[in-house]
């Protein structure tokens, strides 16, 4: 009887995210074959995923791939893959800030890189969009530290801090912050005629809208919007039509650009939103999701213009609270002075945990 395969893996959380980490080295080189262990090993496609690790929800159908780097600009590098329940697709093309905060976990854990003292930080260079971020965790005694006061909306609990800090977002997938050269773009969208939109990507590919505009308030439960099929509708034809726009090309078996419905914040923030990623509505905000929609709240002109309430400023810094259906997430902006389209970095806290370690086992035709 053929044994089936096993491959180590570690089960991890990285912010609001949730799926199995891997030392590349010991996933197959082949792409198709990669592939296929990755869908074998979150039991994609099936709606509930109940053949592998994946819980049956988008958030929980990541998967991050580690390795150290051998060029000078980063440490470590970081394929982040996107698979989704009900679909056989593995998508490598956009990033992941959440599943981003556990690369140096994972990577300490491994073996892979050493603790430098009571803090550990390390540049890690996405492999999805070209993007170096610099992350720091916590290390006492020359071991990864999961513990402590740090909470996170859309995450249960408290645990140590992780704090990222993108050094280069801009135009991380389409090429510039503002990819369709407008701050504001009309598409016509059946149903509502013409539509005003914010394209834009600082991290992630957005197309941003009023939610007044679209016949919305963005302050609907998600329950609500996820059976909203009308509106899902509608935001699918913008998608297309921006993605074009964008230089994205076709995105009909792409998981970008997201969508984002904006109003007035509630609840002392910047902003308030509704995210789709990019058909369903997200119970939180992503990490590059959350940056990008900030970057919108400080552009004159932009859909979030008359809509967002700044946040706090310290000379060309601002600190940028973005509602979400779950809580709040903080960004914290630096942009050039003379130059707000132009942003320096971004950053955030975020927080994550080991789950569990050992070996996935997949069918011995796919190891």
């Amino acid at each position: 009887m053929a044994k089936q395969t096993a491959i180590p893996c570690m089960l991890m959380r990285g912010g609001t995210s949730k799926g199995p980490f891997f030392y590349a080295k010991e996933l197959p080189t082949d792409i198709a074959a990669r592939d296929a262990v990755l869908l074998a090993a979150v039991g994609s496609p099936d709606k509930r995923q109940i053949d592998g690790l994946g819980g049956a929800h988008s958030l929980t159908s990541k998967v991050g791939i580690v390795d150290v780097h051998a060029g000078a600009e980063a440490d470590l590098s970081f394929l982040f893959a996107q698979l989704q329940p009900e679909k056989d697709t593995v998508d490598t093309t956009p990033n992941c800030g959440n599943m981003l905060a556990a690369v140096v976990p994972f990577a300490l854990e491994k073996g892979l890189i050493a603790a430098q003292g009571d803090t550990t930080t390390v540049k890690v260079l996405t492999l999805n969009t070209g993007m170096v971020a610099e992350i720091t965790v916590q290390t006492p005694h020359g071991e990864i530290e999961y513990e402590g006061e740090t909470r996170i909306d859309g995450a249960p609990g408290f645990s140590a801090p992780i704090k990222i800090n993108f050094l280069d977002t801009a135009g991380s997938v389409a090429g510039s912050l503002l990819p369709t050269g407008h701050v504001l773009d009309v598409f016509n969208i059946d149903g509502i005629g013409d539509l005003q939109a914010t394209c834009i990507d600082n991290g992630m590919p957005m197309v941003l809208v009023r939610a007044a505009d679209v016949g919305r308030t963005a302050y609907e439960s998600v329950a609500d919007l996820n059976q909203d099929a009308d509106l899902k509708a509608k935001i699918e034809q913008l998608r297309l039509q921006a993605a074009l726009k964008m230089g994205l090309g076709d995105v009909s078996n792409k998981n970008f650009p997201k969508m984002c419905l904006l109003n007035s914040p509630v609840n002392g923030g910047a902003i308030h939103t509704r995210c789709y990623i990019p058909h369903v509505c997200h119970d939180a905000i992503g990490v590059l999701a959350a940056v990008t929609v900030a970057t919108a709240c400080v552009l004159p002109g932009s859909v979030a213009d008359g809509l967002a309430v700044a946040g706090q400023v310290d000379g060309n810094s601002s600190l940028m609270s973005i509602e979400h259906p779950s809580g709040e997430f903080s960004v914290e902006l630096t942009t050039d002075a003379a130059d707000a389209t132009n942003v320096l970095s971004a950053a955030l806290l975020r927080t994550a945990r080991l789950i569990m370690r050992g070996e996935v086992m997949v069918p011995s035709s796919l190891g």
